[in-house]
């Protein structure tokens, strides 16, 4: 099993997702979290994070530092969740992909690299570094998948599937005897 390949943590050190759980929806079903007005992240009472989606990246923390996107990139990105964890100063792009059959979703797993490099451009002014990854339903798991799964980890992006370890985004785990 690859280390940042296989979604392997299965309880509260992991968010699982399904094919309709968002990114807040999986993280509040941890009882040490919780989030206010949409955006902000607390751990046990301590801000340590901010979630933007879509628009509200560009709304919530462009727009309030001045940045304005079409002098830096060309097309405005809408990330599927973004994850701002303020310690470390990253933001985390999570592209959530559920699929039943081949299709669209197929070719967009070949986009990382491009997206993430745009995704760096954006925030440079902010001084953040960019993480970019996917959350794959199992179907991605068939070998017909593998040579887009081996591009994903060699352009310096990642993939689990199902669940996304909260030590990945360097959150916090409470302690396993709590």
């Amino acid at each position: 099993m690859k280390k940042w390949g296989i979604g392997w943590w299965k309880t509260i050190t992991g968010l699982h997702f399904e094919s309709r759980v968002s990114f807040e929806q999986a993280l509040l079903k941890i009882n040490w979290y919780s989030i206010q007005k949409n955006t902000y992240v607390f751990f046990r009472g301590e801000k340590i994070a901010e979630i933007y989606q879509k628009h509200w990246l560009y709304k919530n923390l462009l727009e309030p530092n001045k940045i304005d996107y079409k002098k830096l990139i060309s097309k405005k990105l809408l990330p599927d969740n973004a994850i701002y964890v303020i310690s470390k100063w990253i933001l985390y792009i999570i592209e959530i992909k559920y699929q039943e059959v081949a299709g669209s979703v197929d070719e967009k797993l070949q986009t990382c690299d491009f997206k993430k490099k745009q995704y760096q451009r954006l925030l440079e002014p902010l001084k953040l570094s960019v993480e970019y990854c996917y959350v794959l339903s199992e179907r991605f798991m068939k070998p017909e998948y593998k040579d887009v799964l081996n591009y994903i980890q060699a352009v310096w992006c990642k993939y689990f599937f199902g669940d996304l370890p909260l030590d990945y985004l360097w959150l916090p785990t409470p302690n396993n005897n709590e």
